[in-house]
């Protein structure tokens, strides 16, 4: 009988291959066909944009966040990057019998904070409590609906497109790892957790705007590697362009990590015409949140797949990822 493995939520091969081969099988719709972070839905002539997901994080709390703020940052930048202006969210909660009060206060205090910060209200909820050794402290699912104000759709994606980033990468997945102490490493990397409601809707406005969409697990070069595949496109990505910390990438090539499969929760992929990219980038650097944001590459209809020319003059493949890199990212 098969089962499922830790690499089904990896956000990479296994899980788009989970949701196409069973998922869809039995829950699919219209809307829900594309696979957008958001779907977009019409309802008495309103365009609005409705996400859901859950968070398993582990540790519950990481340099730069904690379970609370990322459930809510998650969700809005899941909006943001759909063209909508987040609004709404729900949460519920999964506890554990036995968890500490005060914990339960600090991440709910983070989560006030957060959602003040984007502008959004909580305005529904649920609480489940399971047995000792049923749940891991504490999990939580969020849903946001936004206001559609930008159209976004990947089919719109052509060759001589620019794909930006809009910060350094693999923040997140590097300060998590280091919190779980699994490593004898001192650095002071912090998560990226952030929502990017201020950072990204100046862009709505912008002509040549394509798509976006934020590379949370498995990273930028999955998400290239399914925008490539759903296009039928090639993408050309220029590695010494790719902004990373030096401490990130010391600590990548010291545990054998590839920073480009590394989660974020704070920054975004941008495919915007060529025309209209450096129009783009110098409306990023203007927000704290983009000073480091660079065009990394382009789209080519010259070759399939994604392909990274190397500092050194090389050329490697990027694939979607094929195992879980980091279990329980987010």
């Amino acid at each position: 009988m098969k089962k499922i493995e830790i690499g089904h939520g990896s956000g990479g091969k296994l899980t788009r291959d989970l949701i196409e081969q069973l998922f869809l099988k039995y829950l699919s719709s219209e809307e829900l066909k594309p696979l957008e972070d958001a779907a977009a839905l019409n309802l008495n002539h309103t365009s609005i944009a409705m996400t859901t997901d859950s968070y398993v994080v582990r540790p519950l709390i990481f340099p730069g966040g904690d379970i609370g703020k990322l459930a809510v940052c998650g969700t809005v930048n899941d909006l943001v990057v759909s063209g909508a202006v987040p609004r709404h969210l729900s949460a519920g909660f999964i506890l554990e019998e036995g968890f500490g009060l005060d914990s339960l206060e600090h991440i709910l205090k983070s989560i006030h904070e957060a959602a003040d910060n984007a502008r959004v209200t909580i305005v529904t909820g649920d609480t489940k409590v399971v047995e000792k050794g049923k749940c891991d402290g504490i999990y939580i699912n969020t849903t946001g609906i936004g206001e559609i104000k930008r159209s976004m759709n990947i089919q719109d994606v052509a060759a001589g497109d620019a794909i930006i980033v809009t910060g350094t990468l693999g923040d997140h997945g590097t300060a998590v790892a280091l919190a779980r102490n699994e490593f004898d490493i001192d650095a002071p990397v912090k998560s990226d957790c952030s929502s990017l409601h201020d950072l990204l809707t100046p862009l709505f406005a912008l002509d040549g705007i394509k798509w976006m969409r934020d590379p949370t697990r498995g990273g930028v070069a999955t998400l290239l590697a399914e925008l490539s595949e759903t296009r039928g496109l090639g993408i050309q990505v220029i590695e010494e362009r790719v902004p990373l910390r030096d401490d990130v990438r010391f600590i990548s090539d010291m545990l054998g990590y590839d920073p480009l499969y590394l989660a974020n929760e704070g920054k975004a992929i941008i495919v915007a015409s060529g025309e209209s990219a450096g129009e783009a980038v110098s409306l990023l650097k203007k927000n704290q949140l983009g000073e480091h944001a660079a065009v990394i590459g382009h789209v080519t209809s010259k070759f399939r797949g994604v392909r990274l020319k190397t500092r050194i003059g090389g050329e490697r493949l990027l694939d979607m990822l094929e195992e879980e890199l980091l279990p329980r990212i987010c």
